[in-house]
């Protein structure tokens, strides 16, 4: 049977690799939204002809960054519960 520090110390780590892993994933988005808004001319999500991929692609990248302030808010915890032990 594994100590509690060490599945704490590897599921930090993982969850250090998936965030990072988001933010590199969100940094795509970003790229493809420049280009989509590029190809259709448009880059104000207001616009009725603003191009469709970039809004679902921006709808993308919102819900990576929630997830990313999920996994962000278990890291604090697990952080927090690590300095109590």
């Amino acid at each position: 049977m594994q100590p509690m520090s060490h599945f704490n110390a590897s599921a930090t780590l993982h969850l250090h690799a998936l965030i990072s892993d988001l933010h590199w994933r969100v940094a795509m988005l970003d790229a493809d939204i420049q280009e989509a808004e590029l190809k259709g001319n448009n880059s104000d999500p207001s616009s009725p002809t603003y191009p469709t991929l970039a809004l679902t692609l921006r709808d993308r990248r919102s819900n990576l960054r929630a997830s990313i302030e999920t996994l962000e808010g278990r890291l604090d915890k697990a952080s927090d519960v690590a300095h109590e032990t």
